[in-house]
């Protein structure tokens, strides 16, 4: 547990606990990223790049191999591991893609092409503003994109945000919060939407 925030185990405390070979370390990680990677990932695997797994167990696959492997990843930072495993999530979608082409019978897909169900983000707020949205995160500063992501996507409150980015007081936490929202939404803004 960390010290500065009772009763929030921290994603670094517990990759350490993981690394000692702490089995409880490793379920919670498990327990605690399985559903948000999975809502990540729904609707980008294709369905012509789809054999016996769904995208489901993709992720599972995929975080158990990260898992297993943790002493070869270096997190940098709140959100490093999920950003991690996101990425070898999206390399696992590509070879499905390419197994997908090479079966007999099958359309070559492009790797841009995703499943064109909109996925519930996108049918919640439309696919354009989630372009407009990824585009302006990728202006932010790494600080401020780290805030972002731990309150949009992580849903954390403002005291576990200030514990895990070192902010004094929940209060200060909630300020750099709105501060970083204002400059996603003047981004987004002018970005052509």
């Amino acid at each position: 547990m960390s010290e500065d925030a009772p009763g929030l185990i921290r994603t670094r405390d517990l990759l350490r606990g993981a690394k000692e070979g702490r089995r409880d370390a490793l379920e919670t990680l498990f327990a605690r990223y399985r559903p948000r990677l999975e809502r990540w990932a729904a609707g980008r695997l294709p369905v012509t790049a789809r054999s016996l797994l769904d995208t489901g167990d993709l992720v599972q696959e995929t975080l158990l191999r990260a898992l297993e492997n943790l002493r070869a990843i270096e997190v940098r930072g709140p959100g490093g591991f999920e950003a991690y495993v996101r990425q070898a999530i999206l390399n696992r979608i590509r070879d499905q893609i390419r197994w997908g082409r090479r079966r007999e019978g099958s359309e070559a897909p492009s790797f841009d092409l995703v499943d064109p169900a909109p996925s519930p983000l996108e049918h919640a707020i439309g696919s354009d503003v989630v372009r407009r949205f990824e585009t302006a995160m990728l202006g932010l500063s790494e600080q401020d994109r780290q805030i972002l992501h731990l309150r949009i996507e992580l849903d954390l409150d403002y005291e576990e945000i200030a514990a895990l980015m070192g902010r004094p007081t929940p209060d200060s936490a909630r300020m750099a919060i709105q501060r970083a929202l204002h400059k996603l939404a003047y981004a987004m803004g002018h970005s052509g939407g």
